[in-house]
């Protein structure tokens, strides 16, 4: 397969170790964590990259990898999610960070991946409290800071939706809540939760990137009343209601006062007056977005309704987070269905919302068939297909077509926004030997035929810049424990000794030849 139009191929693993106190500690109670993850599993110490950084990432240089992607954990940096900072975590980002550059590779960091510190689920009831999202911008504006020279891609949350959905919708993730007749939980409302978190997710992401904004990114935004409405020229540019970038800014910009640089003419009054509160900080030329996650929903017949269900399904999953992003709103079929369960943002949040991305993430494995049944609780049934494209766990088929029709979906429907594939892979039994587990042709598999469909959706214009597969090692999988191995390096669970599978060197083979 080889990638005409170049784009980097990445690889990621998000770092789940060392004891941190976030929200999953509350399923550390025997009882509750028995329910939920299979052999009372937990991520304390998980692969243990904590110590093991320098180990992994020239394993990954050894395999020709250019960019990783990570986590930081707001608990590492934060104990108490706001206050007093843990330095000892800041020290080992740090070290991750500097190492990943030594060694030349990118380094892509994630600030939420399921792991709100736990104190805030008890101060008050964490993502359900509109609290929540000035303690999250205080914690991405610190990282901005800490790490932001080093670090030129950021990222706010990980599948926002899995966040609300199954922690308060069935209850399957953290923090366990629902109603009754849809899981097993003792508290919630699965009514109405679900969609309070998710207005407090989107709301922090976009506080996170205003802060980032206008504070630390290269790019500045001058709108034309700061400039006194005039008709600004800049060696014949004309930029009115536009980013900026570091040389015209400098240009408009001093230290001691405005001057004007090379331009032809410029009335800078009422932008020089307030220059103290619009400077960034740094000129960290970076940028920032989310990443959502896509199961393609095709519909199982031709029929109206089976199309109208197997929209409703996109729109109440990637819909959800990325349509208030580039148009402002909820998308019409959540809107018509939620109705005033849906919280409201007023005109300023929705002004902050909107084009709160620089690119977006889309993490893509599988796709399923829907049809239309009235009068179930599903907004539309899924029809998973024959056994032979299961990969290991029930919720993962391999159909590769899926990759295609999301990601021309997105450049269709969102107005082709910067995407980086940021997750895409299959796993195989946890309990799988050593000498088994190396053998991964299945996997190889897998990852050529999503990444034939991904290289044809480029040429037909979509406008994808990156891929990561998930995942590098062999991990704790959160609900799933240590039962599921989605790595292309075999772990082994009771001496965490690394061995690249099939799969690494397959990937190694074509990083070296230089096919994308």
């Amino acid at each position: 397969m080889k990638m005409e139009r170049a784009w980097t191929v990445l690889m990621v693993i998000v770092a789940i170790q060392c004891a941190v106190a976030g929200a999953w500690d509350h399923y550390k109670e025997p009882l509750i964590f028995k329910r939920l993850v299979p052999n009372n599993g937990t991520g304390e110490v998980a692969v243990d990259q904590y110590h093991r950084y320098k180990e992994d990432i020239n394993l990954m240089k050894s395999l020709n990898f250019e960019a990783y992607r990570f986590s930081i954990s707001w608990s590492r940096i934060f104990p108490d999610g706001t206050g007093k900072v843990k330095w000892k975590g800041v020290a080992y980002y740090n070290r991750l960070i500097n190492y990943l550059l030594k060694r030349g590779i990118t380094p892509y960091a994630n600030l939420y991946h399921y792991d709100l510190p736990l104190a805030l689920e008890k101060k008050y009831q964490g993502w359900l409290s509109d609290r929540v999202v000035k303690d999250y911008a205080d914690y991405a504006d610190f990282c901005f800071k800490m790490f932001g020279d080093r670090v030129k891609n950021w990222t706010t949350f990980n599948e926002p939706r899995v966040v609300a959905a199954l922690g308060y919708d069935n209850g399957f993730h953290a923090p366990g809540r629902c109603s009754k007749e849809y899981g097993n939980c003792t508290a919630g409302n699965s009514g109405t939760e679900p969609y309070i978190v998710a207005h407090h997710l989107i709301l922090s992401h976009a506080v996170a990137v205003q802060r980032y904004r206008e504070k630390y990114q290269v790019m500045m935004l001058v709108f034309q009343s700061e400039l006194s409405r005039s008709a600004m020229m800049i060696d014949g540019l004309g930029l009115n209601d536009r980013w900026i970038g570091p040389q015209a800014f400098s240009w408009l910009m001093a230290e001691e006062g405005c001057y004007t640089g090379r331009r032809r003419a410029l009335e800078m009054s009422s932008f020089c007056k307030h220059r103290k509160e619009i400077k960034p900080d740094k000129e960290q030329k970076g940028r920032i977005g989310n990443l959502l996650d896509f199961v393609w929903y095709e519909p199982l017949t031709r029929s109206k309704a089976d199309n109208l269900a197997a929209q409703r399904s996109r729109d109440f999953q990637v819909g959800w987070f990325i349509h208030p992003i580039v148009y402002g709103d909820y998308p019409k079929t959540m809107q018509n269905i939620v109705g005033d369960r849906l919280p409201n943002c007023t005109k300023e949040q929705v002004e902050m919302v909107k084009e709160s991305m620089d690119f977006v993430g889309i993490n893509q494995y599988t796709a399923y068939y829907v049809y239309d049944k009235p009068n179930l609780k599903s907004l539309a049934i899924k029809r998973t297909g024959k056994l032979d494209l299961l990969a290991y766990y029930e919720w993962l088929y391999k159909v590769s077509w899926g990759m295609y029709k999301a990601v021309t979906y997105i450049k269709g429907r969102y107005e082709n926004p910067t995407m980086i594939l940021s997750e895409n892979g299959m796993d195989y039994p946890g309990n799988d030997t050593l000498p088994k587990g190396l053998y991964d042709k299945e996997r190889i598999n897998f990852y050529n035929n999503y990444l034939t469909e991904l290289k044809m959706a480029i040429d037909d214009g979509a406008n994808v810049v990156g891929y990561f597969a998930w995942s590098l090692l062999d991990n704790f999988e959160w609900r799933l424990g240590y039962t599921s191995r989605f790595g292309i390096v075999y772990v082994d669970w009771r001496t965490l000794k690394r061995y690249p599978k099939m799969s690494a060197m397959w990937f190694k083979h074509i990083l070296a030849r230089k096919w994308y």
